[in-house]
């Protein structure tokens, strides 16, 4: 019952974020005129990406202070945890099998003529390019908010009641709808999969959490320095050529 009621609370405050932005509205003209008055080039992202930052900010703080109240709620899956050595190999591990089933899902949607590339994605992007502080919540707010929500309460309820597939699925599928870029649900889904399949496995939410981040963070990454990346790998490239030629 006390699992149930923090699980509600987490719901709620989960839930109070996704729509705190309206709360703005009324703000916006003098928050815009703030910002442009200080010479900033996009004041409309940057107000997002202020706003992105704090919320989820304040959620995930709220939400671990409702957490450390129930000692017990983070203990949900029967088995035996793995060590934390394991979860953290696992969590790395589900990093890659992530990074495999996107490509997979990926040229599913390809073959269906879905153009590669998420608005989703791109929009949170640029906020953080915008506001380097929302890279915070893209990395790490989010995946704890997440896998909190998705993971620990949607698939943790199910799978006694269900099965893992069913479970898994259902936690999937939500967490795919909840990111609004149902072009590419597919991705999402069974990035949620995964997700679902790296808690299942080590019976520490922990372990999808790291998943989580590490993803987000590679694709921060990516997206900030990607040409830099391939200018290095290519000068790397052709200095293996020069010393082994």
């Amino acid at each position: 019952m006390k699992q149930q009621k923090t699980g509600i609370y987490i719901l709620i405050v989960y839930c109070i974020m996704q729509l705190s932005g309206a709360v703005l509205v009324p703000f916006l003209p003098s928050l815009y005129n703030f910002f442009e008055t200080r010479g900033v080039e996009d004041p409309a992202l940057n107000i997002s990406g202020w706003w992105v930052f704090l919320s989820m900010g304040i959620a995930t703080i709220i939400t671990l202070l409702i957490i450390r109240k129930d000692n017990t709620y983070l203990k949900q899956l029967k088995g035996t945890p793995s060590l934390i050595l394991q979860t953290i190999s696992w969590g790395f591990a589900g990093f890659f099998l992530v990074l495999v089933g996107q490509g997979i899902a990926a040229s599913i949607e390809l073959r269906f003529g879905v153009d590669p590339g998420s608005d989703n994605t791109t929009q949170f992007i640029e906020i953080a390019q915008a506001v380097p502080f929302a890279i915070f919540s893209i990395v790490i707010f989010a995946p704890i908010l997440e896998e909190l929500i998705f993971r620990r309460i949607i698939f943790g309820t199910l799978l006694p009641k269900t099965n893992f597939f069913v479970a898994a699925s259902v936690s999937a599928i939500a967490f795919g709808i909840i990111h609004f870029d149902f072009t590419h649900i597919l991705i999402y889904a069974v990035s949620g999969f995964i997700f679902s399949y790296i808690y299942y496995k080590t019976k520490r939410i922990i372990a999808s959490i790291i998943s989580h981040m590490l993803l987000n963070g590679f694709v921060v990454l990516v997206q900030f320095y990607g040409e830099d990346i391939q200018n290095f790998l290519k000068q790397y490239s052709n200095l293996q050529i020069i010393f082994f030629h």
